[in-house]
């Protein structure tokens, strides 16, 4: 693990980490991405590039976003102190617009005038859109008909923004068909889009590419942390479903050998129903899916099955290869959490410290509150807060039995 945490240089040129990630698409897609591993090799070092991302990040999104003490929960609870990462007062809500800022000038400086996104819990699309709007692309974003019934919020702020919400009823009608028929569309209109992809999946370079542009979150906590509390903390713990918020929060304190990096999965109704989207915790086999090997759950014919979550974006079948790779390293730890779980720190969030997360940030919180009892109160737990809850009023009042 001493080698994973000081040298640590994934992808490699190939795209892989460890056993995961690659290539695997039709070949109509392969110069489009040999197009896009160019221009962002060219410009992720590039000053002009890096200015205009810092810039958009401070003015348009908001950022850094603080690092808030949930004092009234922490003494709740009693034990270890637990800190919240506010990715929730992004503009838009949620991490994802710091991936969506830094893809769209990506585009803008490829000279794609359309863009396309996949988007489950509606956050990335809602950013998408955003982004597209300040930059006068096309947008069109894809959205599981499942999703869109709990996510009919975030539909209609897409529809402001001008993009067009196209529905996919296959499948689970879920995220995982959302992105099949976003891949769809790039490879049709490959010459003029710009596929805004949401999360570390996919194939290279996205699983870097969006990792890198989600590290603003980490690199933030390691200057924020010593200034607030003086020291950093004793565990980096985040939500994962491709998990984007989470390796943006892991990936700068990878070289740091005391802190522990906890992802939490979706458990559902339980890993042992098999309702669930946790391929990490329920040791799920490697297979390709989206364009990358990485941990799938699948049965025993390789087809990938359905999964389920309380949480929209969290209900995925795989997780980014990266994360399978921190996995196998040693280096990260992952767990999972059940709706129920999920729900109970929802509320309990909002009780103690007047702040309504998003359900799949609830699952970190609910992990953050198992583990802050059974420490020392002089112990540290940074959660990243990946979003805001406003999207899941309806899914929360249906659950609760309240009339919305």
């Amino acid at each position: 693990m001493a080698n994973v945490q000081q040298q640590y240089s994934y992808p490699d040129a190939r795209g892989y980490f460890g056993p995961y990630g690659g290539v695997f698409v039709a070949e109509t897609l392969i110069p489009a991405l040999e197009e896009l591993r160019g221009a962002f090799e060219t410009y992720r070092n590039d000053a002009a590039f890096l200015a205009e991302f810092e810039n958009e990040l401070k003015h348009y999104a908001g950022r850094p976003s603080p690092i808030c003490h949930a004092r009234r929960l922490s003494e709740k609870l009693g034990g270890a102190q637990i800190l919240l990462k506010r990715e929730d007062l992004n503009h838009t809500g949620a991490h994802k617009v710091n991936n969506c800022i830094g893809q769209a000038l990506l585009a803008r400086r490829m000279g794609k005038p359309r863009v396309i996104a996949e988007t489950g819990a509606g956050q990335h699309g809602v950013a998408t859109a955003t982004v597209a709007a300040r930059h006068g692309f096309e947008c069109v974003v894809y959205m599981g008909t499942e999703d869109m019934a709990r996510q009919a919020a975030n539909v209609y702020r897409m529809k402001l923004l001008g993009a067009t919400v196209v529905p996919v009823a296959s499948g689970s009608r879920t995220l995982k068909d959302a992105l099949n028929e976003a891949m769809r569309d790039w490879v049709t209109n490959v010459s003029n889009t710009f596929y805004i992809l949401g999360t570390v999946a996919g194939p290279h370079p996205y699983p870097m590419m969006v990792r890198d542009f989600q590290t603003v979150i980490g690199k933030e906590c390691l200057t924020q942390m010593p200034e607030a509390f003086g020291r950093q903390p004793d565990m980096v713990i985040a939500c994962v479903g491709g998990g984007s918020n989470a390796i943006g929060i892991f990936y700068p304190y990878i070289p740091c050998e005391n802190v522990r990096l906890v992802g939490v999965e979706a458990a559902g109704e339980g890993i042992g129903t098999g309702r669930h989207s946790a391929p990490l915790t329920a040791n799920a086999k490697a297979g390709v899916l989206h364009g990358n090997r990485t941990c799938l759950m699948q049965d025993e014919n390789g087809q990938v099955i359905e999964t389920h979550s309380i949480s929209a974006g969290l209900d995925y079948p795989g997780v980014g290869p990266e994360h399978a790779w921190l996995k196998d390293s040693g280096r990260a730890e992952y767990v999972a959490v059940t709706d129920t779980e999920a729900l109970d720190a929802f509320h309990a969030l909002c009780h103690f410290e007047g702040i309504i997360p998003a359900l799949e940030s609830s699952h970190a919180l609910a992990q953050a509150m198992k583990v802050a009892p059974t420490l020392p109160r002089d112990r540290l737990l940074l959660v990243c807060l990946s979003g805001r809850g406003d999207k899941d009023m309806h899914t929360v009042a249906e659950r609760s039995g309240i009339q919305f």
